[in-house]
């Protein structure tokens, strides 16, 4: 099974790139953030003739998640993380697909920091973490995917940066990623490619995307026995160079 995902930020106004894609990459189950548009407006009917079943939460202006599955339906258990009811933002929508549970997550940017935005990354982090341990100890084999906001480590970022002090490399951010693999998730992206580059985001601004500054934001986290059965990963970099492109380019791994 081949599982990518995709920020895809604004699922309407890049919709030709989003269906050009798949329908060269063709995987099996695809994650969406940054979906920008209400539930009536996401656009279900041409996934569909393009093979994909969609379920989604789409919040107006911002946000935005969905998982698709190519000849299958995504059998839908959860709209949004546990632990605070009141949190209204559509961040997090889970599925099961093919006895693969799938978590699709848009976690926050934080920025500025300090300040409340950041406040609520962690916190949101924390919620996470705490569910990811949930669904680990299930028996269904589970990949939590989708734009985590965090380059990881120092090798994540290209060299030099002047990002120091951004919400995407405090150091908080960071340990809490580094607390989630200690959890025993395993990253897909590294473990087939240890060392080197392997960006999916290069900012719109400053030149970033031609001289190829960019970071590793996106990820896909596998379950030991998910892990047991990788065989390859990487990122499908050409789709950052597309007209009208999202500042994103997807990850997979199958």
């Amino acid at each position: 099974m081949k599982i990518a995902t995709f920020n895809i930020n604004n699922v309407r106004k890049r919709l030709d790139n989003l269906i050009d894609w798949p329908a060269e990459a063709e995987p099996d189950v695809l994650c969406l953030q940054e979906l920008k548009t209400e539930d009536a407006q996401f656009p279900a009917g041409p996934l569909a003739d393009l093979g994909y079943e969609a379920v989604w939460q789409g919040q107006r202006t911002w946000n935005g998640v969905a998982i698709l599955a190519r000849g299958a339906w995504p059998d839908l258990t959860r709209r949004r993380l546990p632990r605070d009811p009141d949190d209204t933002q559509a961040r997090y929508i889970e599925a099961a697909v093919r006895g693969v549970l799938v978590g699709c997550l848009y976690l926050p940017n934080g920025n500025p920091t300090p300040g409340p935005k950041f406040d609520y990354k962690l916190a949101w982090f924390e919620r996470l973490s705490a569910h990811a341990d949930v669904v680990r100890a299930s028996v269904a084999p589970v990949v939590l995917a989708g734009d985590y906001n965090v380059a990881p480590t120092e090798a994540d970022i290209y060299r030099p940066h002047r990002w120091q002090g951004d919400a995407l490399l405090r150091p908080e951010a960071r340990k809490a990623f580094a607390d989630l693999m200690d959890a025993g998730w395993t990253d897909a992206l590294r473990a087939v490619q240890p060392a080197g580059p392997l960006w999916t985001f290069w900012a719109y601004l400053r030149n970033r995307w031609p001289s190829d500054k960019g970071l590793r934001l996106d990820h896909l986290l596998l379950t030991p026995d998910l892990a047991d059965q990788l065989i390859d990963a990487g990122v499908d970099r050409w789709v950052r160079g597309q007209p009208e492109a999202s500042d994103h380019a997807p990850p997979g791994s199958c």
